[in-house]
């Protein structure tokens, strides 16, 4: 039997294709209310004296947000866009529009999980299920080999046995119909001033990622062209190049593009026209995102190896004012290899992975400043910021994290030498 309406809260998968949660929402109502919170949280200042939510992806979220409204548009709805924290709204939401039941998709990070734990609360005392999806993942934990409490924590392990024995399931179709709650005010799209930024369009580059996800589609139809071009080409092993991007972390971050539709894409365009390092990369990324994810929702916390250290520099951080971490934020360190990527990052909100270990491991290593100060960093800058993966990078680097037959091995000098070698004076987003 239908439900007779269903909220469905939008949060990191904002999204059409591939949404296992729009889809069952669909099936088991007789109208949908989608819902979208700008919670005041997430854009506030940190105790690390950074901002939860930085410029760029702030806009990323806003023209992802914008997308996802006009793709409800056009199929004759919209999208609530409630500007304040679900704890505070929802059960309004849930009584005005005569609501049977919630429908989100659980997150793994701490305080993301702890909004799903408060609603979850809030919601059962009104006698309203609170309905959980996992959308993020390239593979279902259920298609594991493995139950989530014996995941191997050596990434090489859970790489081998995941893709020999895992299966990864195909895409759930777009809705071609929708049948919306009726409403009259579907809210406003907040500014980036109403976000509490300053903003102008000298703060983006040309080259800016727009957000949403037909441009997120866009994107993976033309990397994967590259590709073709890639294989028809006799060129050095596109693989070796340092700082090699996909560039798709973004979209994947907020769910604007499913790694599901990455993958089974890129399974077609390895069929038409081969395979190559590139094509390599994004798999292994992907994979790579999994095994955070994974980590997080196996350990929690205790997935940092040093959780009583993490948790002085986390809640009471000492080293906010350290003048050579001053230095490394502005990309002011001297070493200009670093200081090149920090002020890309600065620019752009996005550097390479190659990038990204090399800039670490200066911190950590050279300067000796504890790994949450980058991370926290890191949190506000990056426009891909999805915490599983940042945090569990970070940790990695420092030697923090549960892989430890993976322990930062990064070469600094080395890697120093060869960038300083390959690496042209343009910016180095390939």
């Amino acid at each position: 039997m239908k439900s007779k309406r269903i909220l469905v809260w939008f949060r990191n998968d904002l999204r059409l294709h591939d949404n296992e949660m729009l889809v069952e929402a669909l099936a088991k109502s007789e109208s949908i209310l989608p819902v979208y919170f700008f919670d005041p949280q997430y854009f506030h200042e940190t105790r690390f004296a950074t901002l939860k939510t930085g410029i760029h992806r702030a806009k990323f979220l806003l023209e992802s947000v914008a997308a996802l409204r006009l793709s409800f548009q056009k199929l004759g709805g919209d999208i609530l866009l409630v500007h304040g924290n679900p704890e505070e709204f929802m059960a309004r939401l849930v009584t005005d529009f005569d609501i049977s039941e919630v429908y989100h998709h659980r997150e793994v990070a701490p305080e993301e999980t702890v909004v799903s734990t408060k609603m979850e609360d809030l919601l059962w005392k009104q006698k309203i299920n609170l309905k959980h999806f996992i959308g993020h993942t390239l593979y279902n934990k259920e298609d594991l080999p493995f139950p989530i409490k014996d995941i191997p924590d050596v990434f090489a392990q859970f790489k081998k046995k995941t893709e020999r024995d895992a299966m990864v399931k195909s895409c759930f179709l777009s809705p071609e119909e929708i049948t919306f709650v009726e409403n009259e005010d579907w809210g406003v799209l907040p500014t980036l001033a109403d976000l509490g930024f300053e903003a102008d369009a000298a703060d983006f580059p040309d080259f800016a990622f727009t957000g949403g996800e037909e441009a997120g589609l866009e994107h993976l139809r033309e990397l994967l062209l590259e590709g073709a071009e890639i294989h028809q080409k006799p060129v050095k092993n596109a693989g070796d190049k340092p700082g090699f991007s996909s560039r798709l972390s973004g979209w994947l971050s907020l769910g604007c593009l499913s790694p599901r539709k990455v993958y089974w894409k890129l399974k077609e365009a390895e069929a038409a026209f081969g395979g190559n390092a590139n094509f390599n990369q994004i798999l292994l990324g992907l994979l790579w995102r999994d095994y955070f994810r994974f980590m997080f929702k196996k350990h929690g916390i205790a997935f940092f190896q040093e959780p009583e250290e993490f948790e002085k520099e986390f809640f009471s951080p000492t080293e906010n004012e350290h003048p050579d971490l001053l230095k490394w934020k502005n990309g002011n360190t001297g070493h200009a290899i670093v200081d090149r990527y920090m002020q890309e990052l600065n620019t752009n909100g996005f550097i390479s992975h190659t990038g990204r270990l090399l800039v670490s491991t200066f911190l950590i290593h050279i300067l000796k400043i504890h790994w949450t100060n980058g991370a926290v960093y890191f949190e506000e800058k990056l426009i891909d910021y999805a915490p599983a993966s940042n945090w569990g990078n970070w940790a990695n680097v420092a030697g923090a994290g549960k892989d430890l037959k993976s322990k930062n091995t990064f070469d600094l000098e080395k890697q120093i030498k060869l960038l300083e070698t390959l690496v042209s004076d343009t910016p180095s987003m390939v």
